[in-house]
């Protein structure tokens, strides 16, 4: 009877608000940087391939798995990149990481880098032009007499949004060897790929001894990713917005997801009033404000949000909602 009351009394207080845990760190993943192998790459692949990009969603699988962070959706981030004209050489680039981090709201953004993608013997005569050459299927010709040996490396850096600094560096490494097989030989049919990029998620690429390896070495990374989450300062954001339609109790505004802004969060609502001016230069130097209520966000997309409004008063469009 002791035991359960205490597993009750246990229950009870994960149920209290302020014993609840704190919410989980929002990050973003940017696609890896590969030019120190990319000539490897060609090589194995038969062209140049994006396996940064490869990487990079595979971390963001077990990040999630996890449940450390809270991971941005890779479509959101692709989009702020497409928008900024972010380019491939900026990949490894903390300062662009951070405007791109800044723009989504996140609390860091993870930037790596490949450093090692391919084999580490003495055998040459291995899956020479695999893809092209050989109608797309690897574990055809190239074998020799001896094992093969693949290795990839991979470092990364969480990176602050407010001040580019980095947080936290992880490197991982990942080896595999096998008789009788190629990099990309295990007896699989065609890799799934399109646009010079590969499905690194998919079963085929992971029955390889490459696959194996890049499995191995990413799974690394995650795990010192998810050991610095503690660590992570949480980013204060500040909402400023207006109301862009006020119709009956519910309101519109300006802002959405991209500032910040999620279901569930209460913003003060303000009218612009008097201006107080530096008799000396004329500047405004204070602004008075007339608090009107608050604002109860209830939907958001990345350019707006809808909130019910509680408050004495009519809003208008122009009024503003703020989170200080």
């Amino acid at each position: 009877m002791r035991k359960i009351c205490a597993a009750l009394a246990c229950a009870a207080a994960l149920s209290i608000p302020g014993l609840a845990q704190a919410p989980k760190k929002r990050v973003a993943v940017m696609n890896f940087d590969y030019a120190t192998v990319q000539g490897s790459i060609a090589a194995i692949f038969g062209t140049n391939t994006d396996v940064g990009k490869g990487v990079a969603d595979m971390l963001v699988e077990k990040l999630v798995s996890t449940g450390k962070y809270s991971v941005i959706e890779r479509k959101a981030l692709d989009k702020v990149m497409a928008e900024q004209n972010f380019s491939n050489s900026d990949r490894a680039d903390p300062n662009s990481a951070a405007k791109i981090g800044r723009i989504l709201g996140v609390d860091a953004i993870i930037v790596g880098s490949i450093t090692q993608f391919g084999r580490d013997d003495k055998q040459t005569n291995v899956a020479g032009g695999a893809l092209g050459g050989l109608a797309g299927r690897y574990g055809l010709g190239g074998v020799g007499q001896k094992s093969s040996k693949a290795v990839v490396g991979v470092t990364a850096r969480l990176v602050s949004t407010d001040t580019a600094e980095i947080l936290a560096v992880a490197n991982g490494k990942g080896e595999s060897t096998r008789s009788a097989a190629s990099l990309l030989g295990s007896g699989g049919s065609a890799i799934n790929r399109a646009a010079g990029a590969v499905d690194m998620s998919s079963s085929n690429f992971g029955a390889t001894i490459l696959g194996e390896a890049t499995n191995l070495a990413v799974t690394s990374l995650a795990n010192q990713l998810n050991n610095n989450a503690g660590a992570l300062p949480t980013r204060v954001v500040v909402i400023d917005g207006l109301v862009a339609d006020a119709t009956g109790d519910t309101i519109i505004i300006n802002v959405g997801t991209r500032a910040g802004i999620k279901v569930g969060d209460t913003l003060n609502v303000k009218r612009g009033g008097r201006e107080i001016h530096d008799p000396a230069t004329g500047k405004v130097i204070r602004r008075i404000e007339e608090s009107l209520g608050t604002l109860t966000i209830t939907e958001a997309d990345e350019a707006s949000a809808v909130g019910k409004y509680s408050g004495a008063g009519k809003l208008k469009v122009g009024d503003v909602v703020t989170s200080r």
